[in-house]
């Protein structure tokens, strides 16, 4: 009896124990989900928002960031390649499991803890699909609580086929592009029923992170990305050794962009600038509208100069090499036009922001204008002769580019000629520490160092970083920060982004104005030579690397600074005799000679006049001298 007892009082406790947990689950599921029930219909009826609108200096569009999508393509319209390659590379066990994967958990969950950090996920193809349509990425346990239950909904409710399709047409790939359809044609052209082995796996990586292995924009590490998918599909015996050999050593074959489209270079900057601050699904569907500084007249006239003089340096030094343009408002930092590369469809790469060249002597007027802070004068002279430098084993022995002496010479004739041996002593006057102090000034990102070789200018800059500094000497001694944006409203026409661009003064109007003085005599002298020119007056710099490796061309007009470079991709020396006045001053030349200005003299220091000077002595001389033998300056 007391035995019987016992089992009805344990299975009361089994039973109470299993009602709870069972009302325990249905309120857990009723507070989670009022409408558990997922419709996929809404799918059909999906609103892609409004695009957002990119706009010139004048109020003019010029771009849009919208969602690139394609008609839904049917799953069995999709090769089977396709759907193995999204297979192995997100989630082998697809067709096999409920929704959740509970042994890609517990490896992930080893392999994160093996490695103290998230390393791994262990999302399928559904939690994807669902945290896709129906979350945004806030990691918080009641969303993945949420998350998991809805999954399992999901596979209960829908075939794998469906899920699967489903999946394929919504899944994102960089770059505004949505679904395998929208990225087979901008990819390679075709539509997905004719998407090869390799291309299948090209998507198949993307999926990793869209902003990391973008073939338009990260090629190598696309392809190594691929490869690994095609050893995936290898290995689950989705394709045989040989294919997997065969694929993976061929190029991924990108059709080319459309050349037609205008600053490519620039729209992807303005993305890059956008897209953190407001977020990707609102900079594709928010309806912004993004104010720039672009003047869309000049970067028409710079992607047409530029294009049309780089093809002839290609056919004179080398098919690789390329460049960049930067050109700029004096007064605001306000970029005006920017060109990245030759061709945007071949290489996504901006040279303009990213390419760090060493700057050779354009880094001079920097030197010269430390040089008057610390009490040099332009009239000093120094002998210019052979010249070397130990430097505890080493010795250093500046050369002047024309490999010639030329004896005394005024500080102002050296930086007009650019010459080294005089620069080189300068810098050695007045310690190279203050060098380094003002290059910070300039807003230079390079980490220098107090050695004599900077003197000539051996540090690496960007463009644009170039194009700031130079610009001090147009803009009165003060810095203007380079910058493209400037304003960003919401689709209902709140500001929520406003540029606040750096301006600081580096150097005294006075200094300023007798380096950039100096700086306007070597456009002066080639004005005589040219068969077309400018319409007012221009400061201006070369600059050349070691066994010309790049070529620099600074030029200022009392409104537009444009910087421009020529040089290959790889550092590699573009051959002998190859200098700055051969490559990157016709292309100013030409860009320049094509704008229309108003203010046509640069407003230097009104307490200064100018002189004619002998450039050898220093001397005062009056204007009979013969032009070779005199400098104009400033004191």
């Amino acid at each position: 009896m007391i035995q019987k007892n016992n089992i009805i009082k344990y299975m009361r406790l089994i039973f109470g124990a299993g009602f709870l947990t069972l009302t325990f689950f249905l309120g857990v599921l009723f507070c989670l989900f009022r409408y558990p029930w997922v419709d996929f219909s809404v799918l059909a009826h999906y609103q892609q928002g409004k695009p957002s609108i990119v706009y010139d200096d004048q109020g003019k569009e010029w771009a849009r960031f919208q969602l690139d999508r394609r008609d839904p393509v049917a799953l069995k319209e999709m090769p089977d390649h396709l759907i193995q390659a999204f297979v192995a590379a997100e989630d082998w066990s697809f067709f096999s499991h409920n929704g959740l994967s509970w042994r890609g958990i517990i490896r992930s969950a080893w392999v994160n803890l093996s490695h103290g950090r998230i390393v791994q996920g262990a999302s399928t193809i559904t939690q994807q699909l669902v945290k896709m349509l129906f979350y945004d990425n806030k990691r918080t346990f009641k969303r993945k609580i949420k998350e998991q239950f809805l999954t399992l909904l999901v596979e209960q409710q829908f075939t794998k086929e469906h899920i699967l399709e489903t999946y394929l047409n919504h899944v994102y790939f960089g770059s505004g592009m949505y679904g395998v359809g929208a990225a087979a044609q901008r990819f390679w052209g075709v539509p997905v029923s004719d998407l090869s082995v390799e291309q299948s796996a090209m998507l198949a990586a993307i999926m990793c992170s869209p902003g990391h292995y973008s073939p338009l924009f990260f090629p190598y590490s696309a392809l190594q990305r691929r490869n690994l998918v095609l050893s995936k599909m290898k290995k689950l015996g989705f394709i045989t050794k040989d294919q997997c050999d065969e694929v993976q050593g061929k190029s991924l074959a990108l059709v080319a962009a459309d050349k037609s489209l205008v600053a490519p270079y620039v729209k992807e900057y303005v993305r890059v600038l956008v897209e953190p601050v407001v977020g990707k699904e609102k900079l594709y569907t928010g309806g912004l509208s993004i104010r720039t500084t672009l003047n869309m007249q000049m970067q028409l006239d710079a992607q047409k100069v530029f294009s049309e003089e780089c093809k002839k340096l290609q056919k004179s030094y080398g098919a690789d090499l390329d460049g960049a343009l930067l050109s700029m408002e004096c007064k605001t930092g306000a970029v005006k036009a920017m060109i990245g590369g030759f061709d945007f469809s071949h290489s996504q790469f901006n040279r303009a922001l990213y390419a760090k060249r060493q700057q050779g002597s354009i880094f001079k007027p920097v030197l010269y204008a430390t040089a008057l802070e610390h009490g040099v004068s332009l009239l000093d002279t120094v002998i210019d002769e052979p010249f070397s430098l130990k430097q505890g084993a080493n010795v250093w022995e500046p050369r002047n580019h024309n490999r010639r002496f030329f004896g005394e010479m005024t500080v102002a004739r050296a930086l007009s000629y650019s010459n080294n041996i005089v620069s080189a002593k300068i810098l050695l006057h007045i310690g190279a520490e203050h060098l380094v102090d003002a290059a910070k000034r300039c807003f230079l990102q390079a980490q220098l160092h107090p050695y004599p070789s900077l003197a000539l200018g051996c540090l690496d800059s960007t463009l644009i970083e170039v194009t700031g500094m130079f610009n001090i000497f147009a803009n009165q001694g003060i810095y203007a920060e380079p910058h493209l944006i400037s304003w960003v409203k919401d689709n209902w026409g709140k500001t929520i982004y406003r540029i606040n661009p750096i301006k600081k003064r580096v150097f005294s109007l006075r200094i300023a104005s007798q380096i950039g003085h100096v700086l306007t005599a070597g456009l002066e002298r080639r004005k005589k030579r040219a068969t077309s020119w400018i319409d007012s007056v221009a400061l201006s710099k070369t600059g050349t690397t070691n066994e010309s490796r790049t070529c620099w061309f600074a030029g200022s007009t009392p409104e537009i600074t444009t910087v421009v470079y020529i040089g290959c991709d790889d550092n590699r020396p573009m051959g002998k005799n190859v200098f700055p006045l051969h490559t990157a001053y016709p292309i100013w030349l030409h860009f320049h000679s094509l704008l229309t200005t108003t203010q046509k003299q640069f407003l230097f220091d009104p307490s200064l006049k100018e002189f004619l000077t002998d450039w050898k002595t220093g001397e005062i001389v009056p204007r009979t001298y013969a032009d070779r033998e005199i400098l104009p300056v400033l004191l």
